[in-house]
């Protein structure tokens, strides 16, 4: 609406312009005597259009900007309407309107936000083999959520329940693992493994496989050792990743993402409800702690015009960011003492509600800041709102930095003081809560690295060693699907058993590291290993061997009326190391004479 759509060239004042809209009544006045349009919503005056009536271009404003109607600070349109533009596209008149005419602050609320859900699903892969229904078993008697990768249906029911939470798939058909599947997944025990039987056939109930391969002539039945250990592997670590999270955390912006294309930040401040504080974003190409480029919120705060804040937004993302796998976002931020705000929003909409938190800086250092998601907040327009849905972390639409003179409900920013500010912060990233256990256990088997051993006697070796290019490299390729989980950056814990029984759990153990050590050792014991380092953050990161003390001709037998007891596996945990997998003996070379 022109000044010229209001105002006549004569002398005489012409009458108000009155536009409606529900709820709202927007009544604009000219005066050509002062040279003023004044705006008015309801009883409320805001600030004034100023145009030059001697300008040849009468019926255009002569400059893009509004004097305050307490004539001391201009505000400028064009930012507004830029501002607009830039996270919304064309607006909508009628909820730019209603953001303005709110309050910035509101009176406190009596009842408390709705929590964020959260979900403990562990998928079980391999389910319908030895260990992997064992997995099954104990997790349900622990009253964990299990769900379960399978083939067969019809198989996977009848042997784990009607009920069961089930997932039809195959690891070596990547289209059969849709990553949408494993939503709420958390933690992973993969007991998949490539079927190896007798070469004359076993009976139904595989009597002859139970026995292990020391006592028939084996071969593989189905998929190729490549095809389920590597390849496999490789999908499986695909569709779970982003389910599972990783040890380091997931970076949203930093120096190993893309600092300044892949998140597109906009100022958005008080000019969207008629202030003049202003801020932007900058990379400072060498302004990190360790001298390389960081990003930079910077800016200009003031109160006039009933403003008081300023900050930055990323443009809404393409696609919804699953944080779901994390417990917080981390930034990195150089302080200056103020109190600043991180604002998350899980929707596209230009005037939602945003999952807030509040966070303390120490002027001059850099700092670690870690918000949970658990403590955010679900704040509309300053006011904390309890009907709003609880926080999704599996559809975050776009982050926000904010400096504000206000916190929530009315209450005021300690550390507020209008003029100049700056906060450098040099990554933000998801993260996982200490301490971290492992989120993904693996079963694998002993004897994977001393196939290509120099110096080793093979007429000692398991079957399994001694045949492996028989087997199609069963034990090379299951090496290549562990290093897959070790590079993954997922945290982990590989079992290597010895070979397995159908013996029952509670013999004394031997863990070992090195791939060295020969034996048996039952399929309930391994299963309780794995269900046990789910837990354990003394199981991270390490890979180990394990048998019992039995011998392979002695049988293991309990007295039902006199169980031995319950292991305590972290006992074992504690004194494994990181990092040992057995390789150092391949990737070892001869001192040179």
């Amino acid at each position: 609406m022109s000044c010229s759509s209001c105002c006549a060239a004569a002398a005489v004042p012409s009458p108000p312009v009155v536009l409606s809209m529900p709820r709202v009544r927007f009544t604009a006045s000219c005066s050509t005597r002062t040279g003023h349009k004044v705006l008015f919503f309801g009883s409320r005056q805001f600030p004034s259009i100023t145009y030059n009536p001697s300008s040849r271009a009468s019926s255009r404003l002569s400059r893009r900007e509004v004097i305050a109607f307490a004539g001391q600070q201009s505000w400028d349109i064009g930012r507004f309407v830029r501002t607009l533009y830039f996270f919304n596209g064309p607006p909508n008149p009628l909820k730019i309107v209603e953001s303005i005419i709110s309050s910035i602050t509101g009176s406190a609320s009596s009842e408390a936000p709705k929590k964020m859900e959260t979900s403990d699903v562990v998928l079980v892969t391999g389910a319908t083999g030895g260990v992997g229904r064992r997995v099954v078993d104990i997790l349900r008697k622990k009253g964990v959520p299990v769900r379960v990768l399978a083939r067969n249906e019809d198989k996977a029911r009848s042997m784990l329940g009607r009920d069961i939470d089930l997932i039809i798939g195959d690891v070596t058909k990547e289209d059969t693992l849709d990553p949408k599947l494993f939503e709420g997944v958390r933690k992973v025990v993969n007991a998949v493994s490539v079927i190896v039987g007798p070469k004359e056939g076993d009976t139904p109930d595989r009597q002859k496989y139970k026995q292990g391969i020391k006592f028939f002539e084996p071969e593989i039945k189905g998929p190729s050792p490549e095809m389920v250990e590597y390849i496999g592997m490789q999908n499986l670590i695909n569709a779970i990743k982003n389910s599972v999270g990783l040890s380091e955390g997931k970076l949203l912006f930093g120096l190993k993402g893309n600092l300044s294309g892949k998140i597109v930040w906009g100022a958005l401040d008080d000019v969207v409800m008629g202030g003049v504080s202003e801020s932007t974003f900058q990379i400072l190409p060498t302004g990190s702690e360790t001298g390389g480029p960081t990003g930079l919120f910077k800016g200009t705060v003031s109160t006039s015009n009933n403003g008081g804040f300023t900050s930055i937004r990323t443009k809404n993302f393409t696609v919804p960011e699953d944080l779901s796998a994390y417990d917080g976002i981390e930034l990195r931020v150089k302080g200056d003492g103020r109190r600043y705000k991180l604002i998350i929003r899980t929707s596209y909409e230009w005037d939602t509600v945003g999952y807030t938190e509040s966070f303390d800086t120490t002027k001059g250092e850099w700092q670690s800041v870690k918000i949970p998601f658990s403590s955010l907040k679900p704040v509309f327009r300053a006011r904390t709102m309890t009907d709003a849905p609880p926080f999704d972390a599996s559809n975050i639409t776009s982050l926000q930095l904010m400096f504000s003179k206000f916190e929530y409900d009315g209450k005021l920013n300690p550390t507020f003081n209008e003029g100049p500010f700056e906060l450098p912060f040099s990554s933000i990233r998801a993260y996982i809560n200490e301490p971290i256990t492992p989120r993904f256990v693996h079963v694998s088997s002993a004897g994977v690295t001393r196939p290509e051993r120099p110096g080793l006697d093979l007429s000692k070796q398991p079957p399994a060693v001694r045949l492996n290019k028989e087997l199609g490299s069963i034990l090379t390729y299951k090496l290549k699907g562990e290093d897959l989980i070790r590079e993954s950056g997922v945290p982990y814990t590989i079992v290597r058993p010895c070979a397995l029984t159908e013996e029952p759990a509670g013999a004394d153990l031997i863990f070992d590291q090195g791939d060295n050590i020969t034996g048996k050792i039952s399929r309930e014991e391994v299963a309780r290993i794995c269900v046990a380092a789910l837990a354990s953050p003394n199981a991270v990161g390490k890979t180990f061997e394990v048998k019992s003390t039995v011998p392979f001709s002695e049988p293991y037998v309990i007295d039902p009326s006199n169980p031995p007891p319950e292991k305590d596996y972290e006992v074992y945990f504690k004194e494994l190391k990181e990092r040992i997998t057995g390789k150092e003996a391949l990737e070892a070379t001869p001192a040179q004479v």
